[in-house]
């Protein structure tokens, strides 16, 4: 069996530290015809799915991927219980009518009875645009929860001032905030970090490989690749698997994809090995003397890049 580790949330429920699959980047589509299903992502999610060990897989309506992830969890012989899938309603836009709709739409689709984690796509939620506030939405993610139909519920993309509308009102404490974590962004947000630390608020992070994705030419030469460099030769890793274990070593659930096997097989293996105290810490620090790489939410975020690269 590959080894795994899990972060506990703050309902005593236990959440994979790696999602292996996620079917939003280069998956996403703006809409879905029968020319545009994926069966490239299909071969995909059956491969995490033969993989040992549990697979978490992440969803959400954008994407537009209901499809796909249906195929795969139908063709797939591993277990539910060895299975987690993240879910996502989305705000910006009515894809569904409200977040109850859209989970037990997505349930439909998937062919499943329930998502391990079901989450607010982003705070932007307004009477005028939704129909519903964001404390009314919080409001049905709870129905969800207290339903069964989502075992944990949680939001993505929220600031601390997000957060705290959430919990000024909420009978269930949100279990996880999915938001953009690397090296390059340690704080999507002013304060988000610690701030959910210090609410016992799970943290997930998307796009933690940015880093690689946007490495310059010349990113040998420069010290923080340098160092990613000597650490993967050490412990004969790649410079991902470095990466990746630096987000989980920082208490944040790392959230990856990619097109090839090998490196959907490497992710789940990130728990084989482990980082040091000094050098999570030094990772963290040349990460920080970076300016701040943002991939997503440039209109929304963008003000903050000055504060993203605050310890």
């Amino acid at each position: 069996m590959v080894k795994q580790e899990f972060f506990k949330l703050n309902n005593g429920h236990e959440m994979p530290g790696v999602a292996i699959v996620g079917t939003g980047t280069k998956w996403h589509k703006v809409n879905e015809t029968d020319e545009n299903f994926s069966q490239t992502l299909v071969d995909q999610l059956k491969y995490a799915l033969s993989l040992p060990g549990v697979v978490h897989l992440d969803a959400a309506e954008f994407y537009m991927t209901y499809r796909e992830v249906g195929r795969a969890l139908a063709e797939t012989s591993k277990p539910r219980d060895e299975i987690f899938i993240t879910d996502k309603y989305w705000t910006l836009s009515k894809v569904t009518e409200n977040p109850i709709v859209g989970l037990e739409t997505g349930l439909k689709r998937l062919g499943l009875e329930y998502v391990d984690l079901y989450l607010l796509h982003s705070p932007f939620i307004s009477k005028e645009t939704n129909g519903f506030s964001l404390e009314e939405a919080w409001g049905m993610m709870e129905e969800l929860y207290h339903s069964g139909k989502a075992k944990n519920i949680g939001v993505s993309n929220f600031a601390k001032e997000d957060l705290e509308r959430v919990l000024k009102v909420c009978k269930v404490k949100p279990q996880v905030n999915q938001i953009e974590f690397n090296a390059f962004l340690q704080n999507q947000t002013p304060g988000i970090y610690n701030f959910c630390k210090q609410n016992d608020i799970q943290l997930a992070a998307y796009s933690p490989l940015g880093p690689l994705q946007k490495k310059p030419a010349d990113g040998n030469s420069q010290p923080f690749y340098s160092y990613i460099n000597k650490l993967a030769q050490h412990y004969n890793k790649t410079p991902g698997q470095v990466l990746l274990r630096w987000v989980t070593k920082r208490g944040v659930v790392a959230v990856t994809t990619s097109e090839k096997k090998e490196r959907i097989k490497q992710a789940q293996e990130i728990f084989e090995f482990d980082l040091k105290d000094d050098e999570v810490t030094e990772i963290t620090k040349l990460g920080l003397d970076h300016e701040p790489l943002r991939l997503y939410w440039h209109d929304q975020y963008n003000k903050y890049n000055s504060e993203s690269q605050k310890a």
